[in-house]
């Protein structure tokens, strides 16, 4: 065997350090050594620069208004929660805010109604045709009253059906947590919610335990929130019971107080779309039949209607529904936004909206503008899918109900409209023809 190679020791080490093993070579061999070297940084000193002063005006304004809304949760600001925003102009009645952004995954596309000038004649006019008997609407909050006195009296203690709310003894610590996070709910700005929350479209009795957390004091953030859950994972039945019991009270007590609708409600809505049929059957026709529909709830909630996509049957149902209840100015608005859509609507849904406006014909009220509009899209758009009859008979309703304006324009489109019937009449003239 040869002599071992004698290892270079560096100054730094120790004189003890010079008989290394074998082994220990070869693993040294194989990993990097980091030497002891200062490096020596020179640090240049700036001068002193300063803000941008368009820059600092930014800062200053999001930070009062980050102040502002600060003061409004606790309670000590004097301003309501909608501070003003530059707007966008649509026409001459409608605004939008496009300064606000959604908290979550939304895109920049959510616009909502900032500041709606309200024509007043047009708004006498929907009061002249609105229920003078409405019947009340229901909250959660009632029936689940209701069903805790049926309880109390041994009635109807137990409840299978989905339709129906579903009560059952509570232990005391599920209401404890409960409670708490309707203290959460009541204060929630943005964030992760309480897994507990979560977990109620699960549960059997829901509703229940909904009312403990108390829907009428969340925040309008926790509506969003709530909305988003209930409308994904809620069977269709089940989400049209929370949009009409929990979402559309909701809406219309805000509507009702400020005047304009905050913007996480109105992201609400758009979620609500989600499940069609429960939007139609919970929210738009209860709205409807209930009589009480004015023209600000109309015009909100319509153009929720119209910036989003809706299957078709879902729409025919809701025009056919609409068509056949008792008039009220609001439903010429949902009318006219659902034609304004062209949808390609079956015989049966142009034949009731036909009959809707025939109904008029011996009306001795003066219908309001609206009523004129909504004949004036429904011919436009479907002027050739009305039979002969029909369009002479809506001739002859022009001759009773006359507006200066716009019936000129109807009795126009009327003349020049090719009939479904005369269509395949000339069909089988050709065919003989032929």
């Amino acid at each position: 065997m040869g002599k071992a190679k004698k290892i270079k020791v560096s100054k730094g080490e120790t004189k003890h350090q010079t008989k290394v093993a074998l082994a220990d070579q070869i693993e040294e061999g194989k990993t990097v050594k980091s030497k002891n070297r200062n490096k020596i940084r020179i640090h240049k000193k700036d001068d002193d620069k300063f803000v941008n002063p368009s820059l600092t005006k930014r800062i200053l304004s999001q930070a009062r208004l980050q102040q502002i809304e600060i003061e409004e949760e606790s309670g000590s600001g004097q301003k309501s929660e909608f501070t003003k925003k530059p707007m966008i102009k649509l026409n001459a009645n409608v605004e939008f805010s496009d300064t606000e952004q959604s908290s979550e995954d939304e895109g920049n596309d959510f616009q909502y109604y900032e500041n709606i000038q309200i024509n007043e004649e047009d708004e006498r006019a929907i009061q002249m045709f609105m229920s003078k008997d409405p019947t009340p609407t229901k909250t959660l909050a009632d029936i689940i009253l209701e069903k805790l006195t049926e309880k109390k009296t041994e009635i109807d203690t137990q409840f299978s059906d989905a339709s129906s709310v579903c009560m059952q003894e509570l232990d005391p610590r599920v209401k404890a947590m409960y409670e708490g996070v309707k203290d959460v709910l009541t204060k929630y700005r943005s964030g992760k919610l309480p897994k507990a929350f979560k977990i109620i479209p699960s549960l059997r009795n829901w509703e229940q335990i909904l009312y403990i957390t108390d829907p009428p004091r969340w925040s309008a953030a926790a509506i969003y929130q709530a909305t988003r859950i209930f409308a994904s994972n809620l069977k269709e039945k089940m989400a049209q019971r929370f949009y009409n019991l929990v979402l559309l009270p909701r809406i219309r007590d805000d509507l009702a107080e400020y005047k304009r609708l905050n913007f996480h409600l109105y992201q609400a809505l758009r979620k609500a779309l989600f499940k069609p049929a429960g939007f139609m059957k919970g929210l738009l026709l209860p709205l409807l039949e209930s009589g009480t529909c004015t023209l600000r709830e109309a015009i909100i909630i319509g153009s929720v209607i119209a910036k989003n996509s809706i299957p078709v049957l879902h729409s025919s149902a809701a025009i056919l529904k609409i068509a056949e209840m008792d008039y009220t100015g609001a439903n010429s608005i949902f009318l006219r936004i659902f034609l304004d859509k062209r949808y390609a609507l079956p015989y049966r849904v142009i034949d009731a909206m036909v009959f809707h406006f025939l109904r008029f014909e011996r009306d001795p009220r003066e219908l309001p503008v609206l009523w004129h509009q909504a004949l004036l899209t429904f011919v436009q758009r479907y002027k050739s899918d009305i039979s002969s009859e029909q369009k002479e008979a809506l001739l002859g309703l022009l001759r009773k109900q006359y507006h200066h304006v716009i019936t000129n324009e109807i009795r126009r489109e009327l003349q020049h409209a090719k009939c479904r019937d005369m269509e395949v009449t000339e069909a089988k003239l050709e065919q003989m023809i032929s």
